[in-house]
């Protein structure tokens, strides 16, 4: 019985099984050839996200070897990304004309206390963290709580929000040592998608805590939404 139950969890659905051709799941394949495999497989009916999950020798139960930062991916993220800014007077008008989504103070406050949380990357000028410091409890566990280490808590408020909507990415380590980031879009050019993703490893590099030891960089894979994964090469991004 135990055989049989084996077998069917191996049983894969036919879609599932058909992305999984061609790719041999112990290889590490240099990144180019590892972003046409994943983007010949994206066939979802939408335009899939092209991810990446990076592996790093840190144990972030220690504050000593947290990893966070941001990359500005050269060719932007591919998603349209709704900004909140918290500013008054002039950098509240700052923020308006460089395009962001909802500006605010105490108002926002209260908007977002009552549930009402509609936007991807909140934004604000140092002097409004006493106000957005009563937010802690809601905006952090959904990774909306700015911050200085990531250009969210700044005076450059246009910059901020042009960074934001032109494809700037939040990293953070997760307890298993692993980061994870969305790179691009499925219908981007290979040429695009490798762009992104060096830029990307680059970041995570440069973020390296002073705390880490052995190696840093341990794996990289690649996939897309509904995609098989793919194992890259790191000689063949970081450095590169």
């Amino acid at each position: 019985m135990n055989k049989a139950v084996n077998k069917a969890e191996l049983k894969l659905p036919k879609r599932v099984a058909k992305t999984r051709e061609g790719i041999e799941r112990t290889k590490l394949y240099p990144l180019a050839e590892a972003v046409k495999l994943v983007k010949e497989r994206a066939t979802a009916k939408f335009d899939e996200t092209i991810e990446i999950a990076m592996n790093l020798g840190v144990d972030p139960r220690h504050a000593d070897q947290m990893v966070r930062g941001v990359c500005n991916l050269p060719n932007g993220s591919g998603r349209t990304v709704r900004v909140a800014v918290f500013a008054k007077g002039a950098k509240a008008d700052e923020a308006k004309a460089a395009g962001a989504d909802i500006v605010g103070a105490e108002d926002l406050v209260e908007t977002i206390n009552s549930g009402k949380i509609e936007f991807d990357r909140c934004i604000a000028t140092p002097d409004m963290m006493g106000l957005v410091g009563r937010l802690g409890k809601v905006l952090g566990p959904r990774g909306l709580m700015p911050n200085p280490r990531v250009g969210t808590v700044t005076m450059d408020i246009a910059g901020a929000v042009k960074a934001s909507k032109g494809g700037a990415v939040e990293f953070r380590v997760e307890k298993a040592g692993i980061v994870h980031g969305g790179v691009g879009k499925a219908s981007f050019d290979e040429v695009k998608l490798v762009e992104n993703i060096k830029a990307f490893v680059d970041a995570v590099n440069k973020a390296k805590p002073t705390g880490a030891k052995g190696t840093y960089l341990q794996r990289i894979a690649i996939s897309s939404s509904m995609g098989p994964g793919v194992k890259v090469d790191v000689s063949s991004v970081a450095g590169a």
